[in-house]
């Protein structure tokens, strides 16, 4: 499959499918079991040619399970929900250090540290609980969420990722709202940088009228992801159905005359 976005706005990277599916496609790649590793890893190297195949045993962390769609997670965290709900707000230095004290030596010391602390993310425990409350997992009805490059693919996915610059980020948007009758059709939900490829795409997928998703505003997630693809980049998930309406809309639109050509030339 190709895609006439991906070569009009001179993408570095090749957009990437999000599909679910009960076979592991051939070749396939996957985490390591019980090892520590960022979704947004694997995002990457899917957009530059390979493969990568989750399931329930193999998804890198907590966050990036429940962010490609295997379930609320952040129940199973060290402590519980409770725990989770310390370590992106406050940390456990006021709530049970003790706990975090038994698994130091098992931890990064900047793990330790982030985790006593807390991220700071959210004001308190009890925003984070309503945080985690309202997003929307879901527990996909597939073994496989396999992130294949666009042009590998020839069955239907549920979602497609571009990988886009300031300057090509701008255009996506302007084109999810291009044949709208309103212009709210582009969302940045605050999340984990696998929920907004993930979950909440999954999300607009099965809604009446699917919006894009912009991401990797997770701090994490660019800290994780800039050796593999810089500083200068964001995600923009597009349910499949949406994919092709923008598709439909680039000929004769603003990426072929103006400004976009002029823009286009510091790419």
């Amino acid at each position: 499959m190709k895609s006439r976005i991906a070569e009009i706005l001179k993408l570095k990277y090749e957009p990437v499918t999000i599909i679910w599916s009960d076979e592991m496609p051939a070749n396939a790649k996957q985490p390591k079991e019980g090892q520590w590793s960022c979704v947004i890893w694997f995002l990457a190297r899917a957009s530059k040619g390979e493969v990568i195949a989750f399931d329930r045993e193999h998804f890198g962390c907590q966050g990036g399970a429940t962010g490609l769609g295997f379930g609320n997670q952040y129940y199973n965290f060290l402590g519980g929900i409770e725990g989770f709900c310390r370590f992106l707000s406050t940390g456990f230095e006021d709530w049970n250090k003790e706990l975090l004290e038994n698994l130091k030596s098992m931890l990064r010391k900047e793990q330790y540290e982030k985790m006593l602390k807390g991220e700071r993310y959210k004001k308190s425990p009890e925003l984070v609980r309503k945080f985690v409350e309202k997003i929307p997992a879901v527990d996909v009805p597939k073994r496989y969420v396999v992130f294949k490059p666009l042009g590998k693919v020839e069955e239907e996915p549920e979602v497609v990722v571009f990988i886009a610059n300031p300057h090509q980020l701008s255009a996506l948007v302007i084109l999810a709202n291009y044949a709208r009758e309103d212009n709210e059709n582009v969302v940045i939900p605050m999340g984990a940088g696998c929920h907004q490829i993930g979950i909440f795409a999954y999300r607009e997928a099965r809604s009446e009228k699917p919006r894009a998703v912009v991401g990797l505003t997770d701090l994490d997630a660019r800290l994780n992801a800039r050796a593999l693809l810089g500083d200068d980049v964001f995600t923009f998930a597009v349910p499949y159905k949406m994919f092709l309406e923008m598709e439909e809309n680039v000929n004769d639109s603003f990426l072929e005359v103006g400004t976009w050509v002029k823009l286009s030339e510091f790419i």
